[in-house]
């Protein structure tokens, strides 16, 4: 689905992950659940272009419904998968700390575990290789995509800054839909290794210029990082 100029998203507010088109190929922002590997083609095909236009895949983090398709990816088109060295071994392994689930309501959890397993999420395959990346590192891909540390989700989480789609990638520093409560708007995402790190971190986005934030689960945040951190703060 078309948001803006250069920027898709794939999946929806359940799980989401995105795509920058640019005319020096493509940029993928996290990669969903191993069944999203599907609405990548469809979307792909829409754009007239391929997998071999595909110059790289930035992950947020290493959790499992965010490395859905990428070592299919990886270890069939040769496209590497970027992501922070604090969660390197995270991806690779899916080897992560147990945390407390928070609120829940039957419909929203069963609705999501519902849909994650109509993605196939119990076939995810970890990477079988990745590229480190740190803070503040500026990448050699379309789109010129920057990292920004968000540790708290997990230690290696990270927003990322893409000036030319004029937006910021956040994977699940935040949500705009609670997966386990289904209640929506800008708040903290559950399954997080350290909520306070986490809240601590919403000022390294505020900052930022951008026109959307992007999770990685609820809808688009058509405003400014510097609106949803407060918005989040003031809840």
């Amino acid at each position: 689905m078309k948001l803006a100029p250069h920027l898709h998203r794939l999946g929806n507010d359940v799980v989401a992950c995105y795509l920058i088109d640019t005319p020096e190929g493509i940029t993928l922002v996290d990669a969903g659940l191993p069944g999203h590997w599907h609405d990548l083609q469809r979307e792909l095909q829409s754009l007239g272009k391929s997998p071999a236009d595909i110059r790289g895949l930035v992950l947020t983090h290493g959790d499992s419904d965010h490395i859905g398709f990428a070592e299919r990816l990886r270890s069939e088109y040769d496209v590497p998968v970027y992501i922070h060295t604090a969660d390197a071994a995270r991806a690779r392994t899916g080897e992560k700390p147990k945390t407390a689930t928070g609120p829940m309501r039957l419909g929203p959890t069963l609705k999501f575990f519902g849909y994650s397993l109509s993605k196939n999420a119990l076939r995810t395959r970890y990477l079988g290789a990745v590229t480190e990346v740190d803070d503040g590192a500026t990448l050699d891909l379309p789109g010129e995509p920057v990292i920004i540390g968000m540790p708290g989700h997990s230690p290696g989480s990270v927003a990322i800054h893409v000036p030319l789609a004029d937006a910021v990638f956040v994977g699940d520093a935040l949500t705009t839909r609670h997966v386990l409560t289904g209640r929506t708007g800008p708040q903290p995402a559950p399954f997080t290794d350290d909520p306070a790190e986490a809240l601590a971190s919403l000022d390294r986005i505020a900052p930022l210029a951008a026109s959307w934030v992007l999770p990685g689960h609820g809808s688009p945040w058509n405003a400014s990082p510097a609106e949803i951190a407060r918005a989040i703060r003031e809840d």
